[in-house]
């Protein structure tokens, strides 16, 4: 490549996606002509700038994948599936509900609620929809602000992302429901949250050569697990390094490296869900970029 070929890479601020883009944020790869200018902001904004196609590469919602079908493509790594936990409703108490309250009992108590959602277009607000009927009162609150948004009493509840599925408890909640654990019972499969999908603009080779770079850097922080994880920790809000390392296992792994057929099974069933129930437009055809080449043959 002649000259250096400069790249916005959108990704959260949390401990996850700094450990799986460790390797490019601190060069420790080669990066074969391409500078990725690494852009941290909250999933929600992040999925609304995708639909406006200003990203090259960016870490999206799998809900969001659905409004963004005409500039972008799925890469096959950078995935966060919640295989038997994920998204999380939780409240300050579970006075109403019996010990053992199954799905039925919770749906109930939930819609004489209102609870605090982190954004309209996150994978989580649609598992939860999908688990409510689409019948919810929901308030949308940045991820961040849940906590103390449902403290005031302002809702009754709220739905946790990032690392408040582990810190909840110490900031005094208790658990409502799992959505990742629902969606297992119900389907059998891993719950889709987020992807990294790639702008269609950029010729379909050198798609394939990023994809390649990214599944490198994923790979190297995986093969480097305590300096990736050290590197991850300025935005590990509330977590101690065991505590984030262990938060990282949950959402970097064999499906990070890639989706695989069950989780593209999973993606499918869970926008297709999505579409009979009416809350996305339209069916869903998953889009994949290539499998790359490996990066050291390039």
């Amino acid at each position: 490549m002649p000259a250096t070929k400069k790249l916005t890479l959108g990704h959260s601020p949390d401990p996850d996606d700094a450990f799986m883009f460790y390797a490019l944020a601190e060069r420790k790869i080669d990066t074969h002509g391409y500078d990725f200018q690494h852009i941290l902001q909250d999933i929600q904004t992040l999925n609304e700038r995708c639909t406006r196609g200003e990203l090259h590469i960016s870490a999206i919602s799998i809900h969001a994948y659905a409004y963004v079908l005409e500039h972008y493509a799925l890469l096959p790594c950078g995935a966060s599936m919640g295989d038997g936990y994920g998204p999380m409703i939780v409240a300050r108490s579970r006075e109403g509900l019996t010990e053992n309250a199954g799905d039925d009992e919770i749906r109930d108590w939930l819609r004489a609620r209102r609870i605090a959602v982190p954004g309209a277009m996150t994978s989580a607000y649609l598992a939860l929809r999908l688990f409510m009927d689409n019948e919810i009162d929901a308030l949308q609150i940045p991820f961040d602000g849940i906590f103390a948004h449902v403290t005031s009493g302002q809702s009754k509840a709220g739905l946790i992302i990032h690392e408040g599925q582990l810190t909840y408890a110490q900031e005094g909640f208790v658990k409502i429901l799992d959505l990742g654990d629902w969606w297992r019972r119900t389907t059998g499969l891993p719950l889709p949250l987020g992807g990294n999908v790639i702008r269609k603009d950029i010729p379909p080779e050198e798609r394939s050569v990023i994809s390649g770079i990214l599944s490198e850097s994923i790979r190297y922080g995986l093969d480097h697990r305590a300096l990736a994880v050290e590197h991850s920790m300025p935005l590990a809000r509330g977590m101690n390094i065991p505590m984030a390392d262990q938060f990282i296992g949950m959402y970097v792994n064999a499906y990070t490296m890639d989706y695989g057929d069950i989780g593209r099974r999973a993606i499918h069933e869970f926008l297709t869900r999505a579409h009979e129930a009416g809350i996305i437009p339209a069916p869903v055809e998953l889009e994949f970029v290539e499998a790359p080449t490996p990066v050291n043959n390039l």
